[in-house]
């Protein structure tokens, strides 16, 4: 598990659940998918804060090599933007909560 910032800052804000995930594949001692990119913030009441840029991470994930991208269900509609030529080289999957998150970030 590796958790990077791939903004052009580079300061590693917005990586609440990829953090969370981490955390909870180690206590139950089990794998995350591999090329896996987990984006999306959680605060502290629990509930998951929108995402500004999905149509540029989608872009960034495919160059990094990413198979699967996992991003809030509120990100969705930013998608239409997406080049189609983009939409085929990742599979984007979507998730409601903590708790979907991390479901979809386990490896089978």
């Amino acid at each position: 598990m590796q958790l990077r910032a791939f903004d052009a800052a580079k300061k590693g804000s917005k990586l609440g659940v990829a953090a969370l995930i981490a955390l909870c594949s180690s206590l139950l001692k089990r794998s995350t998918r591999g090329g896996l990119i987990v984006v999306g913030e959680i605060n502290l009441g629990g509930s998951i804060e929108p995402i500004s840029s999905a149509v540029n991470i989608a872009e960034l994930a495919v160059e990094k090599g990413a198979t699967v991208l996992l991003m809030p269900v509120t990100a969705r509609r930013q998608l239409y933007d997406l080049s189609d030529d983009m939409a085929t080289k990742i599979d984007i999957q979507f998730y409601q909560d903590s708790i979907d998150a991390l479901i979809k970030a386990l490896a089978d």
